[in-house]
């Protein structure tokens, strides 16, 4: 499997969030080759904190399959999952997580708690991190640095 094809393509729905002044964050579901699911963080947009990017493509992927277990699928997502996503991950049994940029303040693929590789959870997904992972980081960087600004550097810039 092309990992670097499949993260681009996670990366595009990222971009997407990002113009629409969202968290970067974007994913994809393959199975056999060809993508079942997409997503891209919707939670500002929606005004609802459960549309992750993993979570809209894991809907999608459900529904392509026609089932809510998705063992032999892999999840391409931009930014390390958080503990919501990681459950969802598991909870649908998804086979393999690759993910880009790591997440040190909710990451659940290693970061903080490793979830998704849990022995004592009756499912384990195989994690592989770090897949363009400098350029999944540069757009979380690039979201914090623009839209959240200290409440100074903002009255500065505005003349106020």
């Amino acid at each position: 499997m092309d990992m670097e094809y499949f993260m681009r393509l996670a990366l595009e729905e990222a971009r997407a969030a990002f113009w629409d002044n969202e968290v970067p964050v974007g994913c994809v579901i393959v199975r056999e080759g060809a993508i079942i699911g997409r997503g891209r963080n919707r939670c500002a947009r929606l005004k609802n904190s459960l549309r992750h990017a993993e979570m809209l493509a894991i809907d999608e992927a459900c529904a392509a399959v026609g089932d809510w277990r998705l063992s032999d699928c892999s999840l391409f997502v931009t930014v390390e999952p958080c503990p919501m996503c990681a459950g969802a991950i598991i909870m649908t049994r998804v086979g393999t997580v690759y993910y880009g940029a790591r997440n040190p303040k909710a990451g659940c693929a290693g970061s903080i708690l490793n979830v998704l590789e849990e022995p004592r959870f009756n499912h384990r997904a195989a994690v592989i991190g770090g897949v363009l992972e400098a350029e999944c980081g540069a757009l979380m960087t690039e979201f914090f640095k623009t839209n959240f600004r200290s409440p100074a550097a903002s009255s500065a810039q505005s003349g106020q």
